[in-house]
């Protein structure tokens, strides 16, 4: 009988969908029916949040220059490049068949598209009026549901926790937590980013009990540009300079009345460390906390290297 034909279709259904999962994001509702497997990030907080969920993806944005901005968690070698993070290849991305896409709101223009190739997650760490680590946790664990690897990413943030404190202690036994950092990366020999207390940064520099010395809030990145002028009025502050640098800028700041009249340059506090992605997800926090506390135990100088 004709019922009999339409049970059998609901239940056909109905084991179909029994097993699938959903989670809301930016754009929709993600709904899987199994584990992904073959991973495509469209950006590099993605990226990391799948390396350290212990997944390699199969492609990703701007592969390249992850390893010279990002560095860590490393990038194993054979990930696919599949374009830039503004304009990534959809052609690139369909052809590695994926069966998932990570992504953000910039691509949202291209999220229906995107839909097609594969299931895709849109996520943002940094929105208006964001706190940027939060949203990097609250990434990294949703993830890890949707990847079935819930134990690692909360392993993860507990490590990120451990290290921040272990850190802390080393500054506090050294007596080096009373002055105010400023953070810059140098973009010429006369402006720096600076980077604001809404930004990704200023969560490492909590856990250390140190005290942002720039006051101000920043774009949603978390940072301002600024002039060198604009940090002489902070005289009790510590420079920190986030490499890299342009070839030739020590010399050149070395005669530059803007940089040499500085407070922290005069009393040689001037310190630098190795790079650190501003605009990643969790796991800069750690490096910069580990790669900060290092440098203003080795002691400061007048000029950047």
């Amino acid at each position: 009988m004709p019922w009999r034909y339409g049970a059998a279709l609901l239940l056909s259904l109905l084991s179909a969908f029994a097993g699938a999962a959903s989670w809301q994001h930016e754009q929709g509702t993600l709904t899987l029916d199994h584990t992904p497997e073959r991973v495509i990030a469209l950006n590099w907080a993605a990226t990391e949040a799948l390396l350290l969920l212990g997944i390699t993806p199969i492609g990703v944005a701007d592969r390249d220059g992850y390893s010279v901005w990002v560095k860590e968690p490393e990038l194993p070698e054979g990930v696919a490049n599949i374009g830039t993070r503004t304009a990534p290849s959809l052609e690139a991305i369909a052809e590695l068949e994926p069966d998932l896409i990570v992504t953000s709101s910039e691509m949202a223009p291209a999220a229906e598209l995107l839909e097609r190739i594969a299931p895709t997650y849109v996520v943002s760490v940094y929105t208006q009026n964001s706190y940027p680590f939060k949203k990097a946790s609250d990434m990294l664990l949703t993830l890890g549901e949707i990847l079935d690897r819930e134990e690692r990413a909360q392993a993860v943030l507990d490590d990120i926790n451990q290290t921040l404190q272990t850190q802390r202690r080393r500054l506090e036994n050294a007596g080096l937590t009373d002055r105010p950092v400023a953070l810059v990366s140098f973009l010429d020999d006369r402006h720096v980013r600076v980077y604001a207390p809404n930004g990704i940064f200023q969560s490492a520099l909590s856990a250390l009990g140190l005290e942002n010395s720039w006051p101000h809030p920043g774009n949603y990145w978390g940072f301002s540009v600024i002039g060198l002028e604009a940090l002489a009025p902070y005289r009790d502050s510590r420079i920190v300079a986030i490499s890299p640098t342009s070839p030739g800028l020590p010399e050149t700041l070395a005669n530059s009345p803007f940089w040499t009249y500085l407070p922290p340059v005069q009393r040689n506090q001037v310190y630098q460390t190795d790079p650190v992605w501003p605009f990643g997800g969790v796991f800069p926090v750690k490096r910069l906390a580990r790669l900060l506390t290092d440098s203003l135990l080795e002691g400061g100088s007048d000029n950047v290297r």
